[in-house]
């Protein structure tokens, strides 16, 4: 059922999108000076319109051989899962604030007087309604609900801070990996991580999609067979006989 130049397929347009570029680079510079990251340079009268794969203070680098995704994957997992989480808590509370400001800033409601025209809500506008209202006993409401939106904008602020600090650290830490990147380890990451893991999810792919041609295709017999023959006749007769009976209420004859 699989076809071995499909699979064939797959490995040639691997090699020409990356394999290619990775073999004729480790032939001319080396496993070493390959894997070594490319500064993405500017100039004042052209502006490199390059996408960075990380970037330290405004420097911007390329990874190249060795991507930058995989030597975190492999060396800084746990620096990564702790990124993730961080990333994870500040969409949790962007939401919930997305939610406030859509169910208590409209015409009434508690955070009206803090919307801007935008329908936004800054923190100094939150704090500057608190103090005019930190001696209105009737205004118990409106307080509670900006005391929670303030709450809630510095959680905000904090998990942007740990986020930038995480960022940056695991910055530093993939920028020296890479200068103490052993031939060895290279070859590791590049070949088994890199090379083999793509061709093996390519292959995998196609596997797929021979399944699901398959698993439609008996779908389909399923759906044409699912009625007996002796059950198709049984209702074409029955069907036939009911005709006949209506034809006959008209007042139709034939011989």
């Amino acid at each position: 059922m699989l076809d071995p130049y499909d699979i064939y397929q797959r490995l040639m347009d691997y090699w020409a999108a990356t394999m290619e570029d990775d073999v004729y680079l480790i032939a001319h510079a080396g496993w070493l000076d390959a894997a070594t990251p490319r500064q993405i340079v500017e100039s004042k009268e052209q502006r490199n319109r390059e996408q960075p794969d990380f970037t330290i203070g405004k420097q911007r680098y390329r990874s190249g051989l060795v991507p930058a995704v995989l030597l975190v994957k492999q060396y800084f997992a746990d620096q990564q899962k702790a990124i993730d989480e961080i990333e994870s808590d500040l969409a949790s509370i962007d939401q919930t604030l997305d939610e406030l400001r859509e169910e208590r800033s409209g015409e009434g409601g508690p955070l009206e007087e803090v919307a801007d025209e935008r329908g936004q809500i800054s923190k100094k506008a939150v704090a500057a309604r608190l103090k005019e209202l930190s001696h209105d006993t009737d205004a118990a409401e409106e307080r509670k609900a900006l005391e929670d939106y303030s709450a809630l904008l510095d959680q905000q602020g904090d998990s942007k801070s740990r986020l930038k600090a995480a960022h940056e650290a695991l910055e530093a830490k993939r920028a020296a990996k890479y200068g103490h990147l052993t031939a060895t380890e290279i070859k590791i990451i590049v070949v088994e991580h890199k090379w083999l893991a793509q061709v093996a999810a390519d292959v995998q792919s196609e596997l797929d999609r021979v399944s699901q041609v398959l698993t439609g295709r008996i779908r389909e017999l399923a759906g044409r067979y699912a009625a007996p023959l002796s059950r198709l006749v049984a209702d074409v007769d029955g069907l036939a006989a009911r005709v006949d009976e209506h034809l006959k209420k008209m007042g139709a004859r034939w011989s």
